[in-house]
């Protein structure tokens, strides 16, 4: 029997790896298939609950790292990691997205030898300035399979040098949960619960470091959500570092003085779901949200100069918008008062990419991989 780990760190890694833990359990006579749970996010909000309600098992290990700078969550995750592998031994180490722990675990595998496969390879923002942009170009340029999501991903690995036959265009594993997921978001109360009719909320997410970590940034963005609060309620579930920042800089006055505003803790995959899905349109920083709300066909506006998914604006429902006041003023006057674009379903968006990954993994990758 073959064996494989997979690794979580942090709250979009959940997502992504839950439908190839689910495809792998069909194939349990053949492949055994551990979760290993780095910790980089450690609350119950952002870690637990993904595993309850995405069905992911227990983890096999779970690491603790905890936060710190990058250097320090790379460094302790790669040490306590190299612990795991010389117990476990895999055949295959699976990694996915574009976080400290993904860069962190691909490299330590590699280095022992030990086949690495990344999930959601490819993707290219072509902006060091950013962290995510970094871990993706650095696992790409060590790691042996690539799956990829889009055909950005593919072009960009070709373009890198890559041999076609490792690369295989898969699909988006985020799309199979938000599809595992949909029945309960019908079923949530969430909506109802905070007082909230369909189409007549925005949803908002901040947490990217560049948009909350300057004061004078946060606060500017804060303004434009306080008029944009004018025209719809607002509900933000607060990123623990966006709350720190609002605190740490004495913002709370944008949140706790406008009643449109409802400031929430992180949402659960379920509840957050319900909540995009009958948003009249949603204003981000994230990545894979602009993923989602393509897939739902809710206009997004994602605050950010550039994106890795650029399918999401060229068949979706994104529009990229720099994360400055006037540029986004503009961008939802015309989300309140202009026609909306419909968009359409990126090719593979199925709902069944996790089976193909495990597949292509028992076919082609296991047992077949030369240092």
């Amino acid at each position: 029997m073959k064996s494989i780990l997979s690794v979580v760190g942090a709250r979009p890694n959940f997502m992504k790896v839950a439908p190839i833990h689910r495809a792998f359990a069909k194939h349990a006579a053949a492949v055994q298939h551990k979760i290993v749970h780095t910790g980089q996010h450690y609350d119950y909000n952002m870690s637990d609950v993904f595993f309850q309600e995405l069905q992911l098992p227990e983890p096999a290990v779970y690491l603790g790292v905890g936060s710190g700078s990058h250097a320090q969550v790379t460094a302790r995750v790669m040490q306590s990691f190299e612990s795991v592998l010389l117990e476990q031994k895999p055949d295959l180490v699976l990694v996915v997205g574009d976080v400290n722990s993904t860069i962190a675990c691909a490299l330590t595998a590699v280095k022992m030898g030990i086949p690495v496969a990344h999930v959601e390879a490819g993707l290219r923002s072509y902006d060091r300035a950013m962290p995510e942009e970094v871990n993706r170009v650095a696992t790409d340029a060590i790691c042996n399979y690539a799956f990829v999501t889009e055909q950005s991903g593919l072009d960009n690995l070709l373009g890198e040098g890559w041999v076609r036959e490792r690369i295989f265009f898969v699909g988006n594993t985020m799309i199979d949960s938000l599809h595992f997921a949909l029945p309960a978001a019908r079923r949530s109360d969430v909506r109802s619960s905070l007082g909230l009719e369909p189409q007549q909320y925005a949803l908002i997410t901040l947490h990217r470091p560049s948009n909350v970590d300057d004061k004078a940034q946060l606060k500017a963005l804060l303004e434009v959500l306080t008029e944009l609060a004018g025209h719809r309620k607002l509900v933000l579930p607060l990123h623990p570092r966006t709350r720190a920042s609002i605190e740490g800089f004495g913002l709370q006055r944008y949140l706790s003085d406008n009643p449109a505003i409802l400031a929430l803790e992180p949402q659960s995959p379920v509840r957050f779901l319900a909540l995009m899905r009958e948003a009249d349109f949603v204003l981000t920083d994230s990545g894979g949200i602009q993923e989602e709300t393509t897939v739902l066909g809710v206009p997004c506006i994602t605050m950010r100069t550039s994106t890795e998914r650029p399918v999401t604006l060229t068949l979706g429902t994104n529009r990229l918008v720099p994360p400055q006041a006037e540029a986004l003023r503009r961008a939802l006057h015309a989300m309140l008062h202009e026609a909306r674009p419909e968009g359409s379903l990126p090719p593979l968006w199925d709902g069944k990419a996790g089976e193909r990954i495990a597949e292509i993994i028992l076919d082609q990758c296991l047992g077949k991989h030369k240092n």
